[in-house]
């Protein structure tokens, strides 16, 4: 049974940072691609950022680029989103999900690709 527990979120100024953590279990995390994503009141579910599972190969949403950076650590099971210049727009619950199969490098930017996901943690922004 696999599991991921977000952890991080809170509330920040804007301007501010905050860093996410995702700690997995249940399968060997070191195989397969990592997703960050994040859904606010009304609207869809939206792609954030995901590392493939060497931690070589880092996609990101278009509104994050240059903001947030995604990274992982295999030895601790651990996925992170560093969250930076954080906007009232990026106010959303964020979701750590992991991906359906091991050992894939491409872009995994759909949700419905992934089969696994954390229970969530808000992430509120101030103006």
């Amino acid at each position: 049974q696999v599991q991921l527990v977000e952890s991080g979120g809170g509330l920040v100024q804007a301007g501010g940072s905050l860093r996410l953590s995702c700690v997995a279990s249940g399968r060997t995390f070191s195989i397969y691609t990592m997703g960050w994503f994040r859904q606010a009141p009304g609207k869809e579910r939206e792609f954030v950022a995901a590392v493939a599972w060497s931690g070589g190969n880092t996609y990101y949403g278009d509104s994050v680029k240059g903001r947030f950076t995604i990274s992982r650590d295999n030895a601790k099971n651990t996925v992170y989103l560093q969250m930076n210049t954080l906007n009232p727009a990026d106010t959303a619950v964020y979701y750590c999900a992991q991906f359906r199969r091991p050992y894939y490098r491409e872009p995994a930017a759909t949700a419905g690709e992934y089969n696994y996901w954390g229970q969530g943690t808000q992430v509120t922004v101030s103006s």
